[in-house]
């Protein structure tokens, strides 16, 4: 199941659909730009608060999705902790996929 959602992933960056980055997920997130965030497992508890709670106020979802390598990998960058996805369609896919 990972290694699927991973292209997925990597296929939405390609996409064009894919914004990494702490501040510039953060600035996004307060614009409503994303339809879901990703977080990696392995984040320090203040970034795990600090995201789940300004998601939680702008109603955007928010799940975790493996490590700061594997992600950082999935979209060609070096490791990346948190990832906002632009797009509802992939969004709503990649949800599936990690609900399963």
């Amino acid at each position: 199941m990972k290694q699927d959602f991973y292209r997925f992933l990597g296929l939405a960056t390609r996409a064009n659909k894919v914004v990494s980055g702490e501040d510039t997920v953060m600035r996004g997130i307060k614009t409503k730009r994303f339809h879901l965030v990703l977080i990696s497992e392995d984040a320090s508890t203040n970034t795990n608060k600090q995201f789940y709670d300004k998601c939680s106020h702008y109603h955007i979802p928010i799940r975790q999705a493996g490590t700061r390598q594997a992600l950082g990998e999935a979209i060609g960058k070096r490791e990346r902790v948190v990832i906002g996805i632009t797009d509802k369609g992939f969004s709503e896919k990649m949800i599936r996929m990690l609900e399963q």
